[in-house]
């Protein structure tokens, strides 16, 4: 099916003026955005992702020592995955003794859910 399209020829636009208005204006707030993203980004990784998953399952706080066995990565490398998901306000954690117990923070995970659904 042939269309034919009339070419208007190219105009120049005054500097500083818009060349259209736009459609659609984001519901989301910068400082939001901001702070979605930065949970968006801690959970781009497959470990850090499999952790919230098995953090979120778990009825309670989990030992850092439980979590160790899990994953095909050394106690260190481990921390540190629970450390980026710490400052990204997706997990928080507990000291007794000499061990971490970790745990979902809900209110992160609902937000993030709310947003995407």
């Amino acid at each position: 099916m042939a269309v034919d399209l009339e070419l208007a020829p190219k105009q120049k636009r005054p500097a500083g003026e818009p060349c259209c208005q736009p459609v659609v204006y984001p519901d989301v707030e910068r400082v939001e955005a901001e702070r979605m993203a930065a949970i968006a980004k801690a959970l781009g990784d497959p470990i850090r992702f499999q952790l919230v998953d098995v953090l979120r399952k778990h009825a309670g706080k989990v030992c850092v020592c439980e979590l160790v066995p899990l994953f095909d990565v050394s106690q260190p490398t481990l921390s540190h995955h629970l450390k980026v998901l710490r400052e990204a306000g997706i997990v928080d954690s507990e000291r007794r003794g000499l061990w971490a117990y970790y745990y979902v923070i809900p209110e992160a995970v609902k937000e993030l859910t709310a947003w995407l659904s």
